[in-house]
């Protein structure tokens, strides 16, 4: 029986496992080749598994909700589509053991038990990273279980790893000066802890104090993307330190310029024209000026990026959001980021984004006056140093200077927030760059062609 194994594919350079959140095939089900499989969930995008083969499905590894390391066999197919299928690979391998020789028994009974070892921890992971906002290795998971470690002591450790996971050092340091850690405690106590209110005060799963609840209250369970949302914004706040620098700009030469040009924009190229794709040529021009703004931080290290990809925040439906990237947004003209911004906005929405889509930014934009908002201070997107956020236009009296005198007439105006990481970029840097983006728009030639 010829047989092919479907593994678990990389999705990324940083991701290093993936959760099955649907199942499409059966054990015994015959599939033809690009024929979905099934679904899996990272903590950046969804994405359908083919079956790069046609044949039938005589196994299947993993349940819906499992957690799976790259590259780990998650089903087989039979490639006759004649095959018998597996009920239990465990009693088979079994029977292979009792026909090998005696040398050959002890070794294998050992990787039998590593793989059931595998199976239990595969079991008990749902649970867990459900019950979590991050992901934990089944390392860690198994580390944990063997040490004691609850689930409550696993949420408070800080992770080194990639998006703040919890690595093997993570836990083993951990434990290591738990001991030492609890006697300390015992003996001097923190203020908080001397405080009445707090003590009283019961505490959540996620940490902090646990919210009263009525009979009258609706409980919403958060969803994976929340759950993924609420982490990577916790772990920024936690990594980078915030500071926010804001402009008021003229964008009156910007706004004329676009009433002219949307009906023949429509009309031509089948895609309506925002604001959108001018905020981002502006953004690149200013990162040219001001390049370590496009920046990311490795350490002790500064990287200076070379790339202007720019991550476009998108709103989705079920009050979630994600930011995908246009790469070398620098080489593209008004049309061109305006097509792949509709296009990427589209694909968003219809939850058709791939993990390149997603990934690579350098620098990001929030579009808090798309809600009618005047400003927003936005949390940086990690590994990125700054992110913009452009306020909603809005017609005001101004002061504009004449060769007869100062005179008050109506003009388009607009804020831009810029949040920045204080830690590699200082506040002369900062405001000079929002400044320079607010130059850009204001000095925008209303005569240009498209």
């Amino acid at each position: 029986m010829s047989t092919f194994e479907i593994k678990m594919p990389k999705m990324g350079e940083s991701v290093q496992e993936a959760t099955i959140t649907k199942w499409f095939i059966e054990k015994g089900q015959s599939v033809e080749e690009d024929e979905a499989l099934l679904e899996i969930a990272t903590d950046k995008v969804d994405s359908e598994v083919p079956s790069p083969v046609e044949g039938k499905v005589i196994d299947i590894k993993y349940e819906t909700g499992d957690v799976v390391a790259v590259g780990e066999v998650i089903a087989i197919i039979d490639l006759t589509g004649e095959g018998e299928v597996v009920e239990d690979t465990s009693e088979a391998k079994g029977d292979e053991e009792k026909d090998s020789s005696e040398e050959k028994e002890a070794p294998e009974k050992e990787q039998e038990e590593e793989k059931e070892d595998k199976k239990e921890s595969s079991k008990e992971s749902p649970d867990l990273n459900q019950k979590s906002n991050r992901f934990y290795s089944p390392l860690v998971r198994n580390i944990a279980q063997e040490e004691n470690v609850t689930f409550e002591e696993l949420e408070q450790i800080e992770g080194t790893g990639n998006e703040g996971r919890v690595r093997k050092q993570d836990i083993l340091a951990y434990i290591e000066n738990r001991g030492s850690s609890a006697k300390q405690g015992e003996k001097q106590p923190s203020a908080a802890s001397k405080q009445p209110t707090d003590s009283k005060q019961p505490v959540s799963e996620g940490g902090g104090v646990a919210p009263s609840v009525s009979g009258q209250d609706e409980i919403i369970e958060m969803n994976r993307m929340r759950k993924v949302i609420a982490e990577r914004m916790v772990n920024s706040k936690h990594t980078a330190a915030h500071v926010t620098s804001m402009v008021e700009v003229d964008v009156e030469n910007l706004v004329q310029w676009r009433n002219q040009k949307k009906k023949e924009f429509q009309d031509h190229e089948g895609i309506k024209l925002t604001f959108m794709p001018m905020f981002i040529e502006a953004v690149s021009k200013a990162l040219k000026d001001y390049p370590l703004i496009n920046v990311a931080i490795d350490g002790d290290k500064i990287i200076k990026k070379k790339d202007h990809n720019i991550g476009i925040a998108v709103a989705l439906p079920g009050n979630n959001l994600i930011v995908p990237v246009i790469k070398k947004a620098d080489h593209k003209n008004i049309t061109g980021l305006a097509h792949e911004l509709n296009n990427l906005a589209q694909k968003a929405r219809d939850n058709k984004l791939t993990m390149d889509e997603i990934q690579g930014g350098t620098f990001s934009i929030s579009n808090f006056g798309s809600f009618g908002n005047v400003m927003g201070t936005p949390i940086i997107n990690q590994p990125e140093s700054a992110i913009l956020a452009v306020g909603t236009i809005e017609k005001k009296p101004a002061v504009v200077e004449t060769e007869y005198g100062d005179i008050i007439v109506p003009r388009h105006k607009m804020f831009l927030s810029l949040t920045y990481d204080h830690r590699v970029i200082d506040g002369a840097l900062g405001g000079a760059y929002v400044r320079r983006v607010a130059d850009y728009l204001e000095q925008f030639d209303k005569n240009r062609t498209l």
